[in-house]
């Protein structure tokens, strides 16, 4: 069988150019299906952020690095006064500073506490301090020094003689001055120096004898 070949098909063929106009448009097709694919990656799927960051950029993590743990500055304890030793009960000395020394005198008498009173060479009645010093915790029965601006006072010595040792000594601790017993503190009062009525002054003694006053008489002799 002849295959058919007409004056158009060789003009065709003859035609300048027509083979190079094929391979530039293949050639083109081809580019243009590699670009638009990269294209289409490119904006379908980024990639990992990572991956595209500039070199020497640190990554960011979901994490911070952690600082490097700090040691615990030491501390020093602020120094405190101890507190004041407590009695039982919490007795402690008045506050009589400033107070007069009768009144100081009855407000440790109420706290079942001694004293004894130094008078100065000053004026006035007040007291001037105490030895313990007011607020310290004592025991009771405890003597406290209590010393006053001005001189001791006068005071009238009581007639005693005939009273009971006990009551003469009471009643001379009432005035401020203090008994004393040559002969012993049992029975009544026979005699007392100073006299009643003489001047004394505070903290002075006065110096009673008791004992009996009655005196035996000897017993008769029967005659024979």
């Amino acid at each position: 069988m002849d295959d058919e070949y007409t004056e158009e098909d060789r003009a065709e063929r003859d035609r300048p150019g027509r083979g190079r106009l094929l391979l530039g448009g293949t050639l083109a097709t081809v580019l243009l299906a590699a670009v638009g694919g990269t294209v289409g990656w490119v904006l379908a799927d980024p990639g990992d952020p990572q991956d595209a960051a500039a070199p020497g950029a640190a990554p960011t993590g979901s994490a911070s690095p952690l600082a490097p743990p700090t040691a615990a500055r030491p501390t020093t304890a602020r120094a405190t006064t101890p507190p004041a030793p407590t009695t039982r009960g919490g007795l402690t000395v008045p506050r009589l500073v400033g107070m007069d020394f009768e009144k100081a005198r009855e407000e440790l008498h109420d706290r079942k506490l001694g004293w004894r009173l130094v008078f100065g060479t000053g004026s006035g009645r007040a007291v001037t301090r105490t030895v313990p010093a007011q607020d310290t915790p004592v025991r009771p029965g405890t003597t406290v020094r209590v010393e006053v601006s001005g001189p001791a006072p006068e005071v009238d010595v009581p007639d005693l003689v005939g009273e009971d040792c006990d009551d003469a000594a009471d009643e001379l601790g009432d005035l401020g001055l203090f008994p004393r017993y040559p002969t012993g503190n049992r029975g009544e009062v026979t005699a007392q120096t100073p006299a009643a009525d003489s001047t004394a002054h505070w903290n002075d003694q006065v110096s009673l004898s008791c004992g009996s006053a009655t005196t035996s008489t000897p017993e008769a002799t029967p005659t024979p």
